[in-house]
């Protein structure tokens, strides 16, 4: 199954004023179809009703909603996908959803590998770069780390500390993509900032 985009932009309702929801709507407007609802430190009744009011905003903008962590939720939003956490069974999941995309979460090359032998569809592999949103995984294992990955014949999606300047170092190394919070999520303009990241990527060669 291909990635739905080069941009996987990850949601955090934190760091701004403005509805979570129109934050995506204006990712989505920038280009960046391919969303991951995170937010997972909501208890559950309310990260249903964020979550309900988010995939009613990716519907109507014809972007691709995957859920992290929650194949329950995922099945009430009508999702496109689940995003596992790294050593969360896969086959269960598969068996229950079928052909939806199926990704998971590795911070190490063991990990990349059990998911493709699991049958997961991509991996997000991090932290790439140093990022202050993943401090717990160690420092950071870089691009280098891409590149072996590729061998476990998986898509790759690069996170952490991903941004313009780092995007070269990530299509050289083979990434199928990226993943992207803060840059797209807590700025002043998120459709600007996603049309820069795509049009970096666009550039290089990679779309």
């Amino acid at each position: 199954m291909s990635l739905p985009s080069p941009l996987l932009a990850v949601t955090d309702r934190h760091g701004h004023a403005r509805p979570l929801a129109a934050t995506v709507r204006a990712v989505i407007a920038g280009g960046g179809r391919w969303i991951w609802f995170r937010d997972r430190d909501l208890p559950p009744d309310e990260r249903r009703r964020l979550g309900e009011t988010v995939a009613d905003t990716v519907r109507a903008a014809e972007g691709f909603l995957i859920v992290g962590g929650d194949p329950d939720l995922a099945v009430i939003l009508g999702a496109g996908g689940v995003h596992l956490p790294g050593g969360a069974p896969v086959s269960p999941v598969r068996d229950r959803l079928g052909g939806v995309l199926l990704g998971v979460s590795a911070h190490s090359l063991r990990e990349v590998e059990a998911a493709a032998l699991a049958g997961a569809d991509y991996v997000t592999l991090s932290p790439i770069f140093p990022t202050a949103s993943k401090p717990g995984y160690g420092p950071a294992l870089g691009p280098e780390a891409i590149a072996a990955a590729r061998g476990f014949g998986i898509p790759v999606v690069a996170l952490g500390g991903i941004g313009e300047g780092t995007l070269p170092a990530c299509r050289e190394a083979g990434a199928a993509g990226f993943a992207v919070m803060g840059g797209v999520m807590h700025g002043e303009d998120p459709e600007g900032a996603t049309r820069a990241l795509l049009a970096g990527w666009a550039d290089r060669g990679i779309v």
